[in-house]
């Protein structure tokens, strides 16, 4: 029986950006797609992402920022995921970022930026057809 588990997804806050909001409705119908989500909470830094990224073995991260820190934050976590070996872990970002920001951030390494008013449907297809499982179970 090959029997395949579900796509683990990482939902994540990093910095002191404490509008969770978004985040929560976005892990919850993640959720409610069948995904197996990890939420990280609030204020998490990047090294906190990456450790819990790795050590709950997940498929794809999806970081919201709202703080403007992206140039700073998602950076830092591309970095720290490359160092740690894991930069096969796709990186997917939603909240405020300015187009010229997110083509920069497209160009280090980030899978995809879903905008303010994003539909949940859209995200949830994305993952569908662009996250796949990084290891059996």
């Amino acid at each position: 029986m090959n029997e395949q588990r579900k796509l683990r997804i990482l939902v994540g806050k990093a910095g002191l950006d404490g509008h969770d909001r978004g985040a929560k409705i976005v892990a919850r119908a993640l959720r409610d797609a069948g995904f197996e989500v990890i939420y990280t909470g609030l204020h998490n830094t990047p090294e906190m992402i990456v450790q819990t990224a790795i050590e709950e073995d997940v498929d794809a991260i999806g970081l919201s920022i709202l703080s403007g820190a992206h140039n700073h934050i998602i950076p830092e976590i591309l970095t720290q995921l490359a160092d740690s070996g894991a930069d096969d872990i796709p990186v997917m970002c939603g909240g405020i970022i300015p187009a010229e920001d997110a083509e920069a951030l497209l160009r280090r390494g980030v899978r995809m930026i879903f905008g303010p008013g994003t539909s949940i449907q859209k995200i949830v297809e994305w993952v569908n057809v662009h996250v796949e499982p990084r290891s059996a179970f």
